[in-house]
């Protein structure tokens, strides 16, 4: 029996698309583990800059050097081009990100760079894939995408293709940078009007966060906290990226693990709404404090019918 036969049953796998840089990581190195196979050369990903890619990657791929590093290591011509330029490819894996290469050599080099190094069975995974797809002609034998969610797919001759991965996060990545922004906000007004220390637990909903207490904060006023976060984002502050720990909201300096992924200034979060009460999580015991922003998120995979929406009562005789 061949070794991945169940890969092959895998259709689409959806992920909530954490935020901060851990969180990237620790759901990368569970990707890695679950969809990926020794044999997989061609591994590709799509997705807009800003949503996480980077962290994605070295999650998976513990150690790879990455040829658009955000710190402003960039290298080029990528080493996967330039070994290909020169006829020998002296390592085994290569990152490459199309979009950042083809400012410096045209997208059917890149395309006949990765032929060469599928040939010499060596392992490339490939940044927008989408851009190169059209020339090289080969799916990736797993496919990336990553927006609101992350999808993973094994794709077989029928596909699905890089284009049905683009359609299905496109536009998607403005949810998740509202969401993280709302979230940074609303943990700066805990720690700042109330005194509560953010912890460190936080999770996710469709379009929005989850912040976990251990107990019930003291002194938590819901709706007063509500109508602060409103304040700061009608206000409209500016939100920009100040080191790898930290953003700054306004004049204020603020610890953030995602620092990237936000919109530039509060006022294009839209919809912001708190639940009312805090919701505890018999299991865990924690307390849960759940934001929301923008339209509620489409239902893709069970559709409730309207009949179903509540019981009905047994009909009378």
């Amino acid at each position: 029996m061949r070794s991945n036969v169940w890969h092959e049953c895998l259709c689409f796998a959806t992920y909530y698309a954490p935020r901060g840089r851990p969180r990237l990581l620790m759901l990368g190195e569970s990707i890695g583990q679950r969809y990926l196979s020794p044999t997989d050369h061609l591994i590709g990903i799509l997705g807009e800059a800003g949503t996480g890619k980077s962290s994605i990657i070295n999650g998976m791929f513990p150690g790879l050097e990455l040829t658009n590093d955000d710190e402003g290591i960039n290298v080029h011509p990528a080493p996967l081009v330039r070994m290909h330029q020169d006829g020998r490819f002296s390592a085994h894996t290569f990152h490459i990100d199309v979009r950042f290469e083809m400012a410096f050599v045209q997208v059917y080099e890149i395309a006949e760079a990765i032929r060469h190094a599928l040939a010499q069975r060596r392992r490339i995974i490939v940044e927008h894939f989408d851009a190169v797809y059209p020339y090289l002609k080969i799916n990736a034998q797993v496919l990336l995408g990553i927006g609101e969610d992350i999808v993973v797919t094994r794709p077989n001759l029928f596909g699905p293709f890089p284009d049905d991965i683009r359609r299905a996060i496109e536009n998607t990545a403005v949810f998740r940078r509202m969401a993280h922004s709302a979230e940074d906000i609303t943990s700066m007004v805990l720690e700042n009007d109330f005194r509560i220390p953010t912890p460190d637990a936080h999770s996710d909903v469709p379009r929005g966060f989850v912040i976990e207490f251990d107990q019930r904060p003291p002194g938590l006023d819901i709706a007063k906290l509500e109508r602060k976060v409103l304040e700061i984002i009608e206000r409209g502050a500016e939100i920009s990226y100040d080191d790898p720990a930290h953003i700054r909201i306004g004049d204020t300096r603020y610890k953030c693990t995602g620092p990237r992924i936000h919109v530039g200034n509060s006022s294009e979060i839209r919809n912001f709404r708190l639940m009312k009460e805090l919701v505890h999580d018999p299991i865990t015991g924690q307390f849960c404090l759940v934001g929301q922003v923008a339209e509620p998120k489409p239902i893709r995979f069970i559709e409730r019918h309207p009949e179903a929406a509540a019981p009905t009562s047994p009909a009378e005789p």
